[in-house]
């Protein structure tokens, strides 16, 4: 199946694709699980869904417009952050609501041809064309180089913001490129798996690595692992279930349940092995 499957030109691509996702998966994800800030990414990921539906009104590519409004909400919200502290649950809710109303208001009003809004929803991964594995390559590269080069900054700020600001390090400057991180993070994956399940492909992998490891740097790496697993195991799945079964199944939604299989399955075996 696995020979068969890779004849297909439109497969080899999707697979390239979310293998190349993954890495930012892994890596952002593990930042945003040790920090705590699903909701913040749930709320980038539905803002970013208003840049894809201006996008489509204005005729520009729907990536940049998703790429313009994730990354000027995270930097809004870091913003905001420093004068509410940390009640911040009002308006990532109301960021969350306004990201995808302004995206099927502006999609609404766009001429032509709409795109499927499922599409954005649920993931497309199937449906890649070969410049996004340029894109996803590039920003990979930006998220790598910027983990890189401000590690220890960025390790401190997850694990201790307190302590990151005694030894004068520029928190709200690294909250600021973290928020930037993850929003590029959040694009990258919305065409794997849709708007709505992106905050479970960055947090999954992520908690699965942080049953079995200790460290951050070894928490991307086991996450990108898991995360790489997940998206190939569910891109072939729903490649079995159609041709041998006749069930076309969504390549994103497949992806997540399995996620959430090995997260289940991560969970009872952490517990088994780790008894007193």
């Amino acid at each position: 199946m696995i020979a068969e499957a890779l004849q297909f030109e439109f497969f080899r691509r999707a697979l390239a694709a979310a293998l190349l996702a993954s890495v930012a998966c892994g890596v952002v994800g593990s930042y945003v699980v040790v920090k705590r800030m699903a909701s913040i990414s749930g709320g980038l990921s539905h803002a970013a869904f208003g840049g894809v539906g201006l996008a489509y009104l204005l005729g520009l590519d729907p990536g940049i417009g998703a790429t313009v409004f994730a990354v000027g909400s995270g930097l809004g919200l870091s913003a905001w952050r420093r004068r509410l502290g940390a009640g911040m649950d009002t308006s990532i809710a109301m960021l969350w609501a306004a990201g995808m109303a302004l995206g099927i208001v502006f999609l609404s009003f766009a001429p032509g041809y709409v795109p499927d809004l499922m599409s954005y929803l649920f993931g497309s991964i199937l449906f890649v064309p070969s410049e996004y594995l340029w894109t996803v390559l590039a920003l990979d590269l930006v998220i790598l180089f910027a983990v890189i080069a401000g590690f220890r900054e960025l390790e401190a700020l997850c694990f201790d913001e307190e302590f990151a600001q005694v030894m004068g390090l520029s928190v709200g400057r690294l909250h600021a490129l973290l928020m930037v991180l993850v929003a590029l993070a959040v694009v990258t994956l919305i065409r794997i798996v849709g708007v709505i399940l992106v905050i479970a492909l960055l947090t999954v992998p992520a908690a699965i690595a942080r049953q079995w490891v200790s460290t951050l740097r070894r928490m991307m790496v086991v996450a990108t692992g898991v995360g790489a697993f997940c998206v190939t195991a569910g891109l072939f799945l729903a490649y079995a279930l159609s041709t041998r079964y006749g069930l076309e199944t969504p390549t994103g939604p497949l992806i997540i349940l399995l996620a959430l299989v090995a997260y289940g399955s991560s969970t009872l075996m952490h517990r088994l092995t780790h008894r007193e």
